[in-house]
């Protein structure tokens, strides 16, 4: 399956040079029928011409049928043959030839421009190994990637691309995971240490547990949405789409008026009148207008691609540039969703007991993959803390904690208005203040509704969360932080990274209606989040971003994926969208006025052929190398 893919993609990445052959090559026999004529080799010269129709206009008038065989609605490719074949019609061999050859030639033109995007995929594709060292029995042994099972034990030796996602269990090395983050510096592998798919291992051997299939690998997602956001069309281009085929027909249709009633109403001989028709039939042609906006989009998405902004369809790219507000998820977004305990504090008459607690809480966190659960799980480890206790059953309530019953007793982990007890036994009103201006959160325990411990934990922000913040706001965005803290730690937070607006003590299920809520204040809103409980809320949103870092929902759900963690990537890919907009609403007027701009001459009698064609095939290479600038 790989191998009819890499043969696909190997196709794909060869087939704009062929077509761009078949377009010099038809030019090259122009030429040569002109000379030709000039040495009054008429027979000669005409079967020149009629190769250049043939090689020249092979790839578009086979993608023209197709599309009106598969779709059944009238394309621009049609006009252009009909034109060139009424030319031959009425002896003008030459004007219909050159027709065919730039008409070729901004085809090949297109056809690279979607290369360009492909190759990115390409470039992606060679990184993931084909490859593993399996082991099975005691024994390492090569098996295709495909093969590898979830539970699969796999050797991975220095200097090798991982194979597939898994987490380490022997061995420790670095590894080099600018393929999928973006990041150029090594990062330490040890056990229990997650490892994805087409990173390299740089320095020590490890052996590697399958946690994933090769067809769910986070590697091969950002493949998939890459591959698919070639399919899925801006709203432009849809209209576009639905424009061509009313426009070909209206222009058929006034073409085939043009056949004769300008014999009758302006009294053109029969001849003249065939003539301006042929001119009408390509200078009316949309063909600059229909490569107005597909080359500038797919440019704009390899763009994107390899500076680790992924869309998942130029619709979204081209909504961006329209943004006016953006909504940000806490913990694992301006944060670096790590938290550490800075404080941990237990009711003065059970500080004989404090180690205990400690226990008891850390066997009941290892089960959540909140991030400040693993905080506290961290935190007794560093503390020599086993977790030994074997729980009765343990209950996880979304957006208040978790209740565990633990030997006839019912404990109780979570926010402060998820206590029955009073905090105050354990944290005093000016101490618990003072932490969370400070930007802690403060966790307490509660056992058998009484408050025993508390911890305060706090979150780093993002090296680049202010600049981001700094970024939008100069582009008249308002940023906002949802967050489920309190007041005064969500105050802290926004303060640091300069957030102004902010919704704190924002449960889960809640995140989807305050979305709602900013869309119906400020417009046009994108939610930025990394965990599972973002899915809804990235959904709700106009357009969903999520950190490349962030969880399968959270990947699958957003429509534009942040590889590489980077905030300030967002104002990139806004800039991205304006300046894809721009250049494409530069290529609508331009074409659209020397459409009208040929036809009006046509009416005149001040264009002949040659020169519509060129008036009109060399708008369309502008419109298309006007695209193309966005690769850069």
């Amino acid at each position: 399956m790989k191998e009819n893919q890499l043969l696909k993609e190997k196709l794909l990445r060869i087939e704009p040079y062929i077509e761009l052959g078949f377009a010099l090559f038809s030019g090259i026999l122009i030429v040569s029928g002109w000379i030709l004529a000039k040495l009054d080799q008429q027979a000669v010269s005409v079967f020149f011409y009629i190769l250049a129709y043939v090689i020249g206009g092979y790839f578009k008038a086979k993608e023209g049928i197709t599309d009106t065989v598969q779709n059944k609605t009238l394309n621009v490719e049609l006009l252009m043959v009909l034109a060139a074949l009424g030319s031959a019609i009425i002896g003008y061999w030459e004007e219909g030839a050159i027709l065919i050859f730039i008409f070729a030639l901004s085809g090949a033109l297109e056809t690279y421009t979607m290369s360009k995007s492909r190759k990115e995929i390409s470039a992606l594709m060679s990184l993931q190994p084909e490859e593993a060292w399996l082991i099975k029995d005691g024994k390492e042994v090569k098996v295709a990637v495909e093969q590898l099972q979830v539970g699969d034990h796999i050797f991975v030796k220095p200097g090798e691309r991982i194979p597939a996602d898994g987490r380490v269990i022997k061995g420790r090395t670095s590894v080099d995971q600018a393929a999928i983050t973006g990041e150029s510096i090594p990062v330490g592998k040890g056990l229990n240490d997650d490892v994805f798919a087409g990173t390299v291992n740089i320095n020590g051997s490890i052996t590697v547990e399958i946690t994933k299939p090769s067809s769910e690998t986070l590697f091969q997602k950002i493949i998939t949405l890459v591959q698919n956001a070639e399919s899925q069309k801006s709203p432009s281009q849809q209209f576009i789409d639905r424009f061509e085929g009313t426009y070909v027909k209206l222009v058929l249709a006034i073409v085939s008026l043009m056949l004769f009633l300008p014999h009758y109403i302006f009294g053109w001989s029969w001849n003249e009148t065939f003539y301006r028709a042929m001119v009408l039939l390509v200078v009316a042609s949309p063909c600059a207008v229909v490569a107005s906006i597909m080359p500038a989009t797919l440019s704009a998405i390899s763009n994107g691609a390899r500076k680790g902004i992924l869309f998942k369809g130029g619709s979204h790219l081209e909504s961006l540039g329209n943004l006016r507000a953006i909504a940000f998820d806490k913990t694992g977004t301006l944060t670096q969703g790590k938290p550490e305990v800075s404080q941990y504090l237990v009711k003065p008459d059970l500080e004989d007991e404090k180690q205990k607690i400690l226990q008891i809480v850390a066997a009941i966190e290892k089960h959540s993959n909140h991030p400040l659960a693993q905080a506290i799980v961290r935190f007794a480890t560093t503390k020599n803390q086993n977790v030994p206790f074997e729980l009765d059953s343990i209950e996880d309530v979304s957006g208040w904690g978790v209740k565990a019953f633990f030997n006839g007793e019912i404990w109780k982990i979570g926010k402060r208005a998820f206590m029955d007890g009073n905090i105050e036994e354990v944290i005093d009103e000016k101490q618990r203040s003072f932490l969370e201006e400070q930007g802690n959160t403060i966790v307490y325990i509660e056992k058998d509704q009484q408050v025993v411990a508390a911890f305060a934990l706090k979150d780093i922000v993002r090296e680049e969360s202010k600049q981001a913040i700094t970024n939008l706001q100069a582009l008249g965005i308002e940023p906002i932080m949802l967050t489920g803290d309190n007041a005064n730690t969500a105050n802290a937070i926004a303060s640091e990274v300069g957030i102004i607006h902010y919704i704190y003590e924002c449960l889960p299920e809640n995140k989807a209606n305050e979305i709602r809520a900013i869309k119906e204040k400020y417009g046009l809103t994108a939610m930025v989040g990394d965990g599972i409980n973002d899915a809804p809320a990235l959904a709700t949103a106009d357009i969903g971003m999520a950190m490349g870092e962030g969880t399968d929902a959270a990947l699958e759900t957003a429509d534009v994926v942040l590889m590489k963690n980077d905030l300030t990537k967002i104002s990139q890919a806004i800039h991205l969208s304006k300046r894809m907009n721009r250049i494409i609403k530069q290529n609508l007027v331009f074409s659209i006025s020397v459409i009208i701009l040929l036809v009006m001459s046509n009416f005149f009698q001040s264009i002949d052929l040659p020169l519509g064609v060129i008036g009109h095939e060399g708008s369309t290479i502008l419109v298309i190398l006007n695209g193309l600038r966005l690769l850069k």
